[in-house]
């Protein structure tokens, strides 16, 4: 079936509402979706007049490849090359396949529901069958955008994940939903099924959370978590004091950082250029406390980063642990220097811990938690902080968005490489007129 005639079924989907809408509002260059493409399904961006010119463009050169490979005269250098290519292509290729058969099928029941039988029974079985259909066409028009955007570098990667009580504003309510918000990712991790590694703990007065470390490894953790850094709002009534009493909400922000675990290859770090420390381990009191010296500080001294762990009651094991943190905070560091347009992904996501910068908010009064980046509004709020479903949905979403903006950029870059490249070899004014002559 034509990509036309798959955009006309498309379009038949979403007049029948059968594809529900997605949520808008979308902020950031990271995470923002297009406008024109707010309230819109995977569905409406692959019928997108530019991403299906550069789905027809993938289809030809997947063709022209298969051709040259079948001919007999490819050197095998070129081979190599050629079969790598439709490696990368294949599964575009297979996705679109799918999703074309898939079309085709909506098609015969639109056919037969037009032919006016008058045998209710099969008129349900086969509004049935449409609406079934419909929800196969929007998952496989997911995966298909999926395929058509480059898998981020580091997504398969596990990650070094801080939560920082904000400084600014909130005192102890800050220290209190730091607490809260460390309990909600070791939830997660464990909904998960991840593995959830203390690397540092430092405890505030009232059960508060000063800053905390851990390393969270499992399958594809990086890509789950990456849209979680930044400064998170938290809007409630102390549980104690005045203001508890008075019924006064108070506001304050805490800061979650998402580095991804780099490779023992992928940096190198001189011995010469580290401090280390080794102080007894900070708690609130009583066993809690380590009578030795284990707990341990690691200064890079070139650029004066710091990493600590006291949660093993081995100093080696606290050392090593320390170390993985430290090698994550340097590689993000290495990465942003490298990035002109931005600083390293670590202060980006601490920023300045202003309101303003807020990527999500948790309003226990109103028992809501509002995502600014793309407008998404969930209730139940204690449901939300055990770090279950409703967070796996959210982040979900957050990772289609981003998806979708993604595919954006690369087939608009795409149509400016093809304007470029057939204006360099556009003749010029001058040329034509000479050749008329």
């Amino acid at each position: 079936m034509s990509l036309f005639k798959q955009s006309r079924l498309l379009a038949l989907c979403r007049s029948s509402g059968r594809l529900s809408p997605t949520p808008s509002g979308v902020v950031g260059k990271c995470h923002r979706l297009s406008a024109r493409f707010r309230h819109k399904s995977s569905s409406d961006l692959i019928a997108n007049d530019a991403v299906q010119r550069h789905i027809r463009n993938l289809r030809v050169e997947y063709s022209d490849v298969t051709t040259q490979l079948h001919k007999g005269d490819v050197s095998e250098s070129d081979r190599r090359a050629l079969i790598r290519r439709q490696v990368a292509l294949s599964p575009v290729a297979n996705a679109l396949k799918r999703a074309e058969d898939a079309a085709g099928d909506l098609l015969e029941v639109e056919s037969l529901l037009q032919s006016r039988t008058q045998d209710t029974q099969m008129l349900d079985l086969l509004r049935e069958e449409k609406c079934q259909i419909t929800k196969r066409i929007e998952a496989l028009n997911k995966n298909l955008i999926q395929t058509l955007v480059p898998v981020e570098e580091h997504d398969s990667s596990n990650v070094i994940l801080e939560v920082a009580a904000g400084r600014t504003t909130g005192g102890d309510i800050c220290q209190q939903f730091s607490r809260e918000m460390f309990s909600m990712y070791q939830g997660f991790a464990s909904y998960k099924e991840w593995d959830f590694e203390v690397f540092n703990y430092t405890p505030a007065d009232y059960g508060g959370l000063h800053h905390a470390a851990v390393r969270i490894s499992g399958e594809n953790v990086y890509r789950w978590l990456k849209f979680e850094g930044g400064t998170h709002r938290v809007q409630r009534i102390p549980e104690m004091g005045l203001s508890s009493r008075m019924q006064r909400i108070h506001t304050g922000t805490m800061t979650v950082i998402v580095l991804p675990q780099c490779d023992e290859v992928e940096i190198s770090i001189d011995p010469k250029d580290l401090r280390i420390d080794t102080f007894r381990s900070r708690g609130a009191g009583g066993q809690s406390v380590n009578t030795t010296d284990s707990a341990v500080r690691i200064v890079h001294l070139p650029t004066g980063t710091v990493a600590e762990c006291q949660e093993s009651r081995s100093q080696l094991q606290n050392r090593e642990a320390a170390m993985r943190l430290l090698r994550a905070r340097l590689y993000q560091s290495t990465v942003g220097k490298q990035t002109e347009q931005r600083h390293t992904a670590r202060r980006q996501q601490v920023g300045t811990r202003a309101q303003s910068e807020r990527i999500r908010s948790y309003n226990f009064s109103q028992d809501r938690v509002t995502d600014h980046r793309i407008g998404y509004v969930t209730r139940d709020i204690k449901e939300f902080m055990r770090g279950g479903e409703q967070l796996d949905e959210l982040i979900s979403d957050l990772l289609d968005h981003s998806e979708c903006e993604a595919l954006l950029e690369l087939v608009e870059n795409a149509d400016c490489a093809r304007r470029r490249q057939s204006h360099s070899v556009e003749p010029s004014p001058k040329t034509r007129l000479d050749s008329q002559h």
